[in-house]
């Protein structure tokens, strides 16, 4: 009898060690899922409305666009890069972003600084001092991500109708060329897009035309199973699987394309839902190429102007260089393009990269 009882409980522990064992190779994963409240999609959508109504009326006394209330437009202005940065840490490498705007006219750039309240982060640094627009929690993987990259996108396109391009940017970026180097590039070059034939001699003296830089892939590796992580039919019928694209998070987009993401509810109703497999849910990197590619696929270039290495990437996270990896060497690598004259950002860098950035800002970083 003590025989029998002790072999069924020594069964029943071994079967449920298994169990455990293999759960997390059987079971589907299971996501952290950081819910968007009623309140919070209320309050984007009155910043979002603002943003579209302002953006199609003309500037009065009684209307300023400004939401920082800095100054009201009264002559014309020329166009203005929008820098969005979206951290869930302190701006490591403001000071190297300090440099990159120091002795530009101001009158050429915006900044605007997204920053999970949940993390505390009180590090204002130069022209980061003020531009902390009001932010929510986000979390990787999720589309909360998103929401805040709308945020960013619907306040710059308040603040300032001069803001003609939106830059996304992490705190783990870099600049790789100086402010004027960027401008001219996005603004006055008739040659820096090399996806796009030369402007003949005949017309050398027509203005460039823009487009967004978001990167736009439909042969990506398992883009099925994240075109399906949320269920298999749970984006039809507003995006079939054909229009389902991937792509990076970081783009640099026209005012137009900014509105249109400030504008959009349908496609956002399908990827706020929440998936079941955390491994295959990164909404972030398909929202925005799968919307603009569905609205405008013609004006944009299909690839991002962020380097990113992902050779040896863990878990999503691609390669992160330290301060060992920076060298003149690196720099000149990492702007290397098929697509464009040069990139003009790189990530993923470690906080400690500050100091050998640094030393090389001057000499090589801003010497172009």
């Amino acid at each position: 009898m003590f025989s029998n009882q002790f072999v069924l409980s020594f069964s029943l522990f071994f079967s449920l060690s298994i169990i455990i064992l293999l759960a997390p190779h059987l079971l589907p994963h299971c996501h952290t899922y950081l819910p968007i409240s009623p309140q919070d999609e209320l309050e984007d959508l009155y910043l979002f409305n603002n943003a579209l109504s302002l953006s199609h009326s003309p500037p009065s006394p009684n209307k300023p666009y400004s939401f920082f209330h800095l100054s009201s437009i009264q002559k014309p202005i020329p166009n203005k890069i929008a820098f969005l940065f979206l951290t869930n840490t302190p701006l490591h490498f403001a000071p190297l972003w300090n440099s990159f705007f120091l002795s530009q006219p101001t009158n050429l750039y915006n900044v605007y600084v997204h920053a999970d309240p949940s993390m505390n982060i009180t590090h204002q640094y130069g022209v980061f001092r003020g531009r902390f627009i009001v932010s929510k929690p986000t979390s990787r993987a999720s589309p909360t991500l998103i929401s805040a990259t709308r945020r960013l996108l619907a306040t710059a396109l308040l603040d300032d109708p001069n803001n003609m391009y939106f830059a996304l940017i992490s705190q783990h970026c870099i600049p790789l060329h100086s402010f004027p180097y960027v401008y001219n590039s996005l603004f006055n070059s008739k040659t820096f897009d090399k996806s796009k034939p030369s402007q003949a001699p005949l017309d050398a003296q027509a203005p460039p035309s823009y487009k967004s830089y978001i990167e736009i892939l439909d042969d990506s590796p398992k883009l099925w199973q994240r075109y399906a992580a949320r269920g298999r039919f749970t984006m039809m019928p507003e995006v079939p699987f054909e229009e389902f694209k991937a792509g990076s998070q970081f783009l640099t987009l026209t005012r137009r394309h900014a509105l249109t993401v400030v504008k959009d509810r349908a496609l956002w109703r399908k990827f706020k839902v929440p998936c079941y497999r955390d491994d295959e849910c990164y909404p972030e990197e398909h929202y925005f190429p799968t919307l603009l590619s569905m609205k405008d696929a013609e004006g944009c270039t299909k690839y991002t102007l962020t380097r990113v290495n992902w050779t040896g990437s863990v878990n999503g996270h691609p390669y992160t260089y330290r301060p060992e990896h920076v060298t003149p060497q690196l720099i000149h690598r990492l702007r290397e393009s098929n697509h464009s004259e040069s990139y003009l950002f790189a990530r993923k860098f470690s906080p400690d990269c500050l100091e050998p950035l640094m030393r090389i800002a001057k000499s090589v970083i801003f010497s172009d």
